[in-house]
């Protein structure tokens, strides 16, 4: 059995809009629907979010790169394909699975 406790909760007007499930984790999951231009602290620093954040996406902790593993319940769920700016989207579009084939372009044609 999986348990996990909640290690952290990102409140934007008084809205629980991103949540740190393990402190090892090296993205936020959002769990109220975040919008372009809200402003987000990360460990101490604020953030604009340069783009819609739908519930249960992914926001980075920090700059990732190109490669680096993208960390969330504390285990390795996939990889960054492109460099990730603290704050940015983490979803199909810049990581990928390194266990199952991930749904995107490059599964598909091979690159």
């Amino acid at each position: 059995m999986l348990t996990f406790s909640l290690i952290g909760i990102i409140v934007i007007n008084n809205i629980k809009k991103f949540i740190l499930i393990h402190e090892a984790d090296n993205v936020l999951v959002c769990c109220q629907a975040a919008e372009t231009g809200e402003s987000v602290e990360l460990d101490g620093e604020y953030v604009e979010l340069t783009t819609n954040i739908d519930i249960g996406h992914k926001i980075a902790r920090q700059s990732l790169l190109r490669n680096q593993k993208i960390i969330r319940y504390g285990v390795s769920i996939g990889s960054a394909t492109s460099d990730i700016a603290k704050g940015s989207h983490v979803h199909i579009h810049n990581m990928k699975s390194d266990y199952i084939p991930s749904h995107t372009r490059q599964s598909l044609v091979g690159e």
